[in-house]
Parts: C-alpha cells; sequence; structure tokens
C-alpha cells in the first residue's frame, strides 16, 4: 500500500507489517528488515502477524491521510480469545508530521508487557556521518562507526527518567534525518544497541501497561528532516514543545519569582550535617559501623560560609543535606525536627540568616518519594500499591527498609514540613525534593488513592508549584522534559559518561541536547572536577553555560558520579575556577544555546552559541577554552 500527501510518501508491506517513509526527494527510512512487530505478554511472545483476522484500509480524514489496520482473532492454547488491537499510521497535510498511533480494542485474552512498535529503522552502514541521537541525560551522539559498545541504558530507557531526559530519539544519515518523539511517553521507553566498531545503531520505543491494562491511545510522532544535523532536530523538538505551550524560559519563571535572578551567576555548595546509615541498609558496613556515620555542626557549616564571604565569592547557594535529626536519607516523610546534637533549630536558623547576611541563597534537601517504614506516620495504606496488589520495598538507603510513597499524598507532607519550617524561623530561598525528576513515576492501585504514571508526574509538579506560590526556588535530583514548566534549577544534568569511573571509555560522543532545548528554561550546576590533567570538568561546564559546583560533598561514596580520583585543588583555587564559570553564567544563563559545534568537525574542539551572541570555544585536547 501507498500513501502520498503533501511531499511525504508512506509505504506499507501488507506481508512483513513495516513501514517506510520518504520526505519530498530525500532518502527512504524503511524499518529493519529483521523486525517483526510484537506484543511481550505473560503468554509469551505475540506476533502481529499471529493474528487470524487482519485488515488494512485507507484512512483518509479532513486534516491527513494514512492506513488504517485492524488485529483480531488470536488464538491461545488452541483457542481464539477476543483480543484485538489497531494501528493507525498517517501524515498530516499541513505539517507533513507521520503519526505512528498503536490502539487497544479488547483487552481480553492476553496480559501485555510490552508492546514493540513502531520498528526500528534500517541504520547498518559503516560511516561515521550516520549517527544516532539518544537523549540519555544530557544526550549522546552515536556515529555508526564508535569503537565502544552501548551499554544498557538508565532506567532502561523509560521516558520521564535520566533514561531519556526528553521522550525523543532520533537519526542522521548523510544530513538527513527524523525525529521520532514519544507523545504518550508516561508508559513507555526506548531499547537500543550499538556494538563496538558498529556498522549499525539500532534504536526503537515500546509501550507499557498502565496498572496492568494498555488502556489508552499510545502515539509516536516522527519528523523526517532534509539537509540537518543534530542542531536542527533539537530546533525541531523545541518548536514541537514551543507549540504545546511548555516552553516556560527563566525570564518568565523570574516574573513570578524574581529570586531567580539571583541564581543566575552563584556558585553552588553543597554540605551536609548529620549521616546515620541504620543496621539494616544496604549501605551498613557491618566491619565497620561508623564508616558512614558523620556529624557536623550547625555553627561550623556557618563558619566556612563567612570564610568563603571573606575569601570574595559573591554569589552563592547552599544545598544543605541532613539537616533534620534522622539523617541524611532517614524516616522520610516525618523528616524533622532540626538536629539536636548540630544544634537544632537555633542552628539551623542562625546558619540561614548567615546566608542572608552574607547575600546568599539558602535550601534544603527533602524527600517525598522514598517512605521508610521507620516514619512515625508510616501507614501501608499510603505506599504505591502495583497491579498485582504488592507493594515495592528495599533496603537500599541509609534509612533501611522502605516504600514509595504514593504522589497523591506528597503534596499534604510538604505542605506539613515547610509550615513547620516556616514556624521555627527558617527562612528558605531554594527547597529540593529528591529524585522526582529522575526516577520513573510510580503507580498506585489502591483505590483510596489510585494513581497512574501520568498523574504520578502531574503530583510532582504540583509539589514544585506549592514551594513557587511560597517564593522558594524549586530544584530536584536531575531535569526532566515533564518537570520544566515548574523546576527552576537542578542537582545536575551530566553526561552519562560522568557518572561512571574517571577513564570509563566514553558510550559515544557527549552533545548538549537537552541544553540545545531548554538551556534558557532550567538552571543547571556542573561538576567542576579536574579529574586528571587530560579531563576537566569546568570546560563542559563553561561549554554548557551553567553554573558551577565550588564543592560538591556526595552522601555516598562513588555513586551518582561522586568519586575520590581527581586532583586536589586549593580553596583558592576552587573560587577562581568557580568565578570564571559564575561570570559566564551571568551572561548566558537566560539565554536560549542556539547552537552547538565540532570545529572543524573535530569532537576535541566544541563550540555553542548563545542567543545574546556570545560563544565558548573549548579544546578538550589542549584543556584550554576561549570565551568569544
Amino acid at each position: 500500500m501507498h500513501i502520498a500527501n503533501n511531499g511525504i510518501e508512506i509505504q506499507f508491506d501488507e506481508t512483513t507489517l513495516n513501514f517506510a517513509f520518504r520526505k519530498e526527494s530525500g532518502c527512504l527510512w524503511q524499518w529493519d528488515k529483521g523486525y517483526s512487530p510484537y506484543l511481550e505478554c505473560e503468554e509469551g511472545k505475540v506476533l502481529f502477524s499471529d493474528a487470524e483476522e487482519i485488515c488494512h484500509e485507507e484512512f483518509h480524514t479532513g486534516t491527513g491521510e494514512g492506513i488504517l489496520s485492524t488485529y483480531g482473532g488470536f488464538a491461545k492454547n488452541g483457542r481464539s480469545v477476543p483480543y484485538q488491537f489497531r494501528t493507525l499510521v498517517w501524515t498530516e497535510t499541513v505539517t507533513g508530521a507521520v503519526y505512528c498511533e498503536w490502539i487497544p480494542v479488547n483487552e481480553e485474552g492476553f496480559t501485555v508487557k510490552k508492546v514493540f512498535w513502531p520498528g526500528p529503522m534500517e541504520f547498518a552502514k559503516k560511516r561515521e556521518d550516520w549517527y544516532t541521537l539518544l537523549t540519555q541525560r544530557q544526550g549522546m551522539l552515536i556515529p555508526n562507526t564508535w569503537s565502544t559498545k552501548l551499554q544498557p541504558l538508565a532506567f532502561d530507557g523509560l521516558f520521564c527518567t535520566a533514561g531519556a531526559y526528553m521522550p525523543w530519539f532520533a537519526q542522521v544519515r548523510e544530513r538527513e534525518g527524523y525525529l521520532a518523539v514519544c507523545m504518550t511517553p508516561w508508559n513507555a521507553g526506548y531499547q537500543a544497541e550499538h556494538p563496538a566498531g558498529g556498522p549499525y545503531t539500532r534504536v526503537s520505543m515500546r509501550f507499557e501497561p498502565s496498572l496492568g491494562k494498555m488502556d489508552y491511545r499510545r502515539v509516536v510522532k516522527y519528523i523526517f528532516l532534509n539537509d540537518c544535523d543534530y542542531n536542527d532536530i533539537c530546533k525541531a523538538y523545541r518548536s514541537d514543545v514551543d507549540e504545546q505551550g511548555r516552553l516556560r524560559t527563566l525570564e518568565e519563571k523570574a516574573v513570578r519569582n524574581p529570586a531567580v535572578n539571583r541564581l543566575i551567576g552563584c556558585a553552588f555548595l553543597h554540605k551536609g550535617i548529620k549521616t546515620f546509615v541504620q543496621p539494616d541498609s544496604e549501605f551498613f558496613d557491618p566491619g565497620d559501623p561508623e564508616k558512614n556515620n558523620r556529624l557536623t555542626a550547625f555553627a561550623q557549616r556557618e563558619e566556612e560560609i563567612r570564610k568563603f564571604y571573606k575569601l570574595g565569592v559573591e554569589k552563592l547557594y547552599l544545598h544543605l543535606d541532613g539537616w533534620a535529626e534522622p539523617g541524611y536519607d532517614n524516616r522520610h516523610p516525618d523528616y524533622g525536627p532540626a538536629c539536636e546534637e548540630a544544634g537544632g533549630w537555633e542552628g539551623m536558623k542562625s546558619l540561614a540568616d548567615a546566608m542572608h547576611d552574607c547575600g546568599y541563597l539558602f535550601g534544603i534537601h527533602d524527600q517525598y518519594r522514598d517512605y521508610y517504614l521507620s516514619a512515625p506516620s508510616f501507614d501501608e495504606n499510603m505506599a504505591c500499591r502495583l497491579a498485582d496488589g504488592t507493594i515495592i520495598k528495599h533496603r537500599r538507603w541509609a534509612g533501611g527498609p522502605q516504600s514509595y510513597l504514593c504522589a497523591t499524598q506528597a503534596l499534604y507532607f510538604v505542605r506539613r514540613n515547610f509550615e513547620e519550617l516556616a514556624k521555627h524561623g527558617i527562612s528558605l530561598d531554594c527547597a529540593y525534593l529528591d529524585v522526582f525528576t529522575c526516577n520513573e513515576g510510580d503507580e498506585c492501585a489502591n483505590p483510596m488513592h489510585r494513581m497512574t504514571r501520568r498523574e504520578c508526574y502531574d503530583k510532582r509538579s504540583r509539589c514544585f508549584e506549592y514551594l513557587l506560590k511560597n517564593k522558594i526556588l524549586s530544584s530536584s535530583e536531575e531535569v526532566n522534559d515533564w518537570a520544566v514548566p515548574s523546576q527552576i534549577f537542578c542537582h545536575y544534568a551530566p553526561y552519562e559518561f560522568m557518572m561512571h569511573e574517571p577513564g570509563t571509555p566514553k558510550q559515544g560522543l557527549p552533545v548538549p541536547l537537552f541544553n540545545l532545548v531548554y538551556h534558557d528554561c532550567v538552571i543547571q550546576p556542573w561538576m567542576m572536577d579536574k579529574v586528571s590533567e587530560e579531563e576537566d570538568y569546568m570546560l563542559y561546564a563553561l561549554l554548557n553555560g551553567g553554573a558551577p559546583y565550588l564543592v560538591r560533598d556526595a552522601a555516598y561514596p562513588n555513586i551518582d558520579g561522586a568519586f575520590d580520583s581527581q586532583i586536589e585543588l586549593s580553596t583558592e583555587e576552587q573560587i577562581a575556577r568557580c568565578r570564571t564559570v559564575c561570570e559566564f553564567h551571568e551572561k548566558v544563563g537566560k539565554c536560549e544555546m542556539v547552537r552547538h559545534e565540532f570545529a572543524d568537525g573535530n569532537p576535541k574542539v566544541q563550540k555553542t552559541i548563545f542567543s545574546n551572541g556570545v560563544s565558548v570555544l573549548v579544546d578538550f585536547e589542549k584543556q584550554t577554552y576561549e570565551i568569544l
């Protein structure tokens, strides 16, 4: 079957059930010949072609044309079951976008775990100018010739997690490309494969159930571009987001809360007060029980702040971990009061007041997902319950056994806890709600507070909005597409290689895909580790027009990109390096990143250009930079 509409061609093979697409005189993008669309079910693998009743028909509306297919009459244990679904692949007349829609009709007969459709594009040619873009963390570009094998994706490639800050991937071959955007990303993800040395990269999407059912229409939007590169791909997605009203810039956010302007150009300081690892935590070391237990008085932190002020640090933001009596990652969401051994509420208030005396910004770490069984208010009925009735529990973090708090309840605890802070005179400029923008959305089948993943992301955003309404700048662990309208800044938004031990081979070229879309929307602090004489993370901070970490004391050793192997720098050296990055952030922090380039095609020399005309050129080989 063949559909042609306003310069876009759709070809469909009724035998293989595979599609191919072409834009005007461009190249043909066709699904991999080895691919057969299928469902992964509890009952086993079910091919689309296993359906005994398959019907394909042309689809015409006032806005587009396509092919509608119906699949039914599947056999199970020798008997026919009523399971049925449809696919609709059509092109919109005005935009030329192609939509691939998977539509459940009758779910009786199979318990679907994953739907692997639409298929991966055929993309096997050993050429450097054939490359794949993955939105894992800040972004990566994988040429088909890349020598390192792609490792398993963070969070198994689930959209709305650190595995995909944005719900899309793309491929470009000889300056012709496509952008595949998941329009229904809440229960979807992608899988990617690149063997060492290529000569191919295979990437495709999958859809997963919501509370045990496929339940709703799943949509992938393809935008085909001729004469493009990864910058054009990112700008096409930015335009798409803008059309949806989700492109909320820092300039706009500063109108609501002018303190946004004060955070631009700040050095970030990450410090803690109390760490206590419970004996039933996976982090507990029975051979050295005090290994991870630490206590620093509020007064000592205050002394450090005043020292930074005397040393000439003009703008500073303090992110304070472990400020409450239970210690870091303990007893959430019942986290108060302020740690008594460290000085209690009076000591914490004195620290906050000292920050403000110096003209600095003060914020705290908090947590409303990890739900500790040790919390006095713990109630299993408020924990997330899976569709089969089970409640996930583990003891990974310092606080020991935990489940997950249903996000429908989170805002009530946020309000309670932040009102308590205010009662004790703790004036907050910022607050960090841990893991919200990094970890997958939760689902809850408890009929008292049933929640889908989509609703979970909305509930998390509501917590950010509460902070903003109370003039507190909102932050979370990483960044994510869904959170952009209500998130001001993050803990970090690193390249994937930064999360691994220094020296680990990079799985692709690190490229700022997220910043090419959202640089002017979310403030991102960057690690400043001088890893070796050959690798200095300060250069990435400059290249991305971000804020610098003056000090980043990790809560846990050797995870989350916190490794001990780096060149030790004096406090004065750290301040001088931060000052350079802060000054550049002052210039470009609220500007769109309009372009990223490899100078003369050399990935060791990179340049970013911002909307105010300012640019920076970084040479990773010579370990130099030039602000233009």
